[in-house]
């Protein structure tokens, strides 16, 4: 019966890595159909991005009460799935509870902070749920999150406490073992939760209560199995997600725009024709974006790690005066669009065209011209997403590609190009109000 147990974990982890893997593998595909990015920090302003942004959360604390809940849940995730790491090894080779004896007591006090962050965890996912379901957010109740982006959201939630509660019965029934010297089960003392709990399970029969405890271990480390697979669907793959796109972030001043080399090129050649190419050597350029292929790939790794927290909506001042403007939608949008690219290309088996693109078909002109380029959203976003970028690639794309703004913009530009202003006054007449 063991050695059945031992096969059947070994196939459920290789079965679950695989299925992962694979997903990561389209993941990764779909985000280099993106153009060259040279990120402009260097190594050790990067590494420190990742370790105040990714990893403490630096921007969640300026909402000190919904950081620390959610600084909770981030934790529960990370530390109490080392215990994977002890389940793995038991799985594999049959054995139970193996690091109790390496560890001592240490073991115990390890065990016991897991249980502790394990009911801190179910606490707080029961906040959020009545946060979401509720009280009703605001920022969680708009269109763009009708259908699958709020259930999903909500099921994240069930899912952790359910994996929480199946960890502390797996942990009170094993407790309930030992104090009938139970074979198999290594006596380590009671934990603080489990320890209050055992006595109920007192009058269990030996073979109830090893059903129990084996019942919630294979539940759990396939609930494990089945969340691992599950990320790469959701919004919450920023879990991973966030420490790469932390780490690749631009860390240039807000405001600051990426001039386009093409552009600088075109004006050089204009003053200096002996240093253009010659005719027919040059390569076509494309001015802005039009689809997911013209943004870059940090573009595209900013929407995979988009959460749909919405704080980059509530910030955006077009937003709020009841414009079309949404750069959560944005994000969401190109996501929805690269994943649909690259199902196609799957399909295809090489790039083809499928008569839709990001523009227009996702994002409209209207909610592009709504942008103000204050850069509300790209402050507020706590793992450095840059909605802007794609927001300013589309609309060079309009405007320098299909000659397409609005005759106020056009008058703009015409004044910037003749008068160095956007006002239409003579550089000579700029002085003279100071006259008398």
């Amino acid at each position: 019966m063991l050695v059945l147990q031992q096969v059947l974990f070994v196939l459920l982890a290789g079965a679950a890595t695989w299925l992962f893997s694979r997903k990561v593998k389209e993941i990764s595909r779909n985000i280099r159909l993106g153009r060259e990015h040279d990120p402009t920090s260097t190594i050790a302003e990067r590494w420190k991005r990742v370790v105040l942004l990714a990893l403490g959360q630096k921007k969640m604390f300026k909402y000190p009460l919904v950081a620390v809940l959610h600084f909770v849940i981030y934790a529960g995730f990370i530390i109490i799935n080392v215990e994977v790491l002890e389940i793995a090894i038991d799985g594999i080779f049959g054995t139970h509870r193996i690091f109790a004896g390496p560890l001592g007591m240490f073991y115990s006090w390890l065990i016991n902070s897991f249980e502790f962050l394990a009911v801190l965890v179910i606490v707080v996912c029961v906040i959020f749920l009545a946060r979401r379901n509720v009280l009703k957010l605001k920022r969680f109740w708009k269109r763009e999150l009708d259908g699958w982006p709020r259930s999903d959201a909500n099921y994240i939630l069930i899912a952790e406490i359910i994996l929480m509660s199946l960890f502390l019965t797996m942990n009170t029934a094993d407790y309930a073992l030992q104090l009938k010297g139970s074979e198999h089960y290594t006596q380590t003392g009671p934990f603080f939760f489990s320890g209050l709990i055992a006595p109920l399970f007192e009058s269990m029969g030996t073979s109830t209560l090893v059903a129990i405890e084996r019942t919630c271990w294979w539940l759990h480390i396939a609930g494990i199995f089945a969340f691992l697979n599950y990320l790469p669907y959701s919004k919450h793959l920023h879990i991973l997600m966030a420490f790469p796109n932390t780490y690749y972030a631009d860390t240039d001043p807000k405001g600051k725009f990426r001039n386009m080399p093409a552009i600088q090129n075109e004006v050089l050649y204009a003053m200096q024709p002996e240093l253009a190419p010659a005719a027919g050597t040059e390569q076509p350029v494309k001015f802005g974006a039009k689809d997911v292929q013209d943004l870059t790939w940090k573009n595209l790794m900013d929407a995979y790690t988009c959460t749909e927290c919405g704080r980059c909506t509530v910030a955006c001042p077009a937003n709020m005066t009841g414009k079309l403007l949404n750069p959560r939608k944005i994000m969401m949008d190109t996501r929805d669009r690269m994943e649909e690219v690259g199902k196609k290309l799957d399909k295809d088996g090489q790039p083809t065209d499928d008569g839709k693109t990001l523009l227009r078909d996702y994002i409209t002109e209207e909610e592009l011209r709504a942008c103000t380029t204050c850069q509300a959203c790209v402050e507020e976003c706590p793992v450095s997403i840059n909605p802007l970028d794609i927001i300013v690639q589309l609309r060079r794309h309009l405007i320098m590609e299909e000659s397409n703004a609005p005759s106020e913009w056009n008058g703009m530009f015409s004044n910037t190009e003749n008068n160095f202003a956007p006002w239409k006054l003579s550089p000579d007449d700029r002085d003279r109000w100071t006259e008398g």
